[in-house]
């Protein structure tokens, strides 16, 4: 797959990538891709990301089951940032953060501190199920 080779991975062949929501163009999250996740994306129309905590794939949505619908995927200038425009699916509508929240983005800062600017939609506790 030869335009996988055009993208600039980092030292880790990893590539940042953010994820945009269709219509309200929405920034919902921002995470990791490496070329078997970007493929995997690109193959299915679903996001996959790579975790680097878990150094392993992780199709959004496996657990919690708030999957991501790709609809594109973009590249940046410089070819060493993705951007995915999805439609988030799932139980709960909506919900893109492990939180429970519809945006990753959801702390703002405010007089000097970080204040929480967007509500939990669903506890993160009865998502995800130890």
């Amino acid at each position: 797959m030869q335009w996988l080779d055009q993208i600039k991975w980092d030292r880790d062949g990893l590539v940042p990538v953010i994820a945009q929501e269709l219509g309200s163009g929405d920034i919902l999250m921002f995470a990791w891709m490496n070329r078997d996740a970007l493929a995997r994306t690109a193959e299915r129309g679903e996001a996959v990301y790579w975790s680097r905590s878990r150094q392993k794939l992780w199709h959004k949505g496996e657990e919690s089951g708030h999957i991501q619908q790709v609809h594109e995927i973009r590249m940046d200038c410089d070819n060493d940032v993705l951007l995915l425009t999805i439609t988030q699916h799932g139980h709960e509508p909506g919900i893109a953060c492990h939180t429970g929240r519809h945006s990753c983005f959801f702390q703002a800062l405010r007089d000097g501190q970080w204040s929480a600017v967007e509500p939990v939609i669903k506890d993160p506790a009865t998502i995800y199920k130890a």
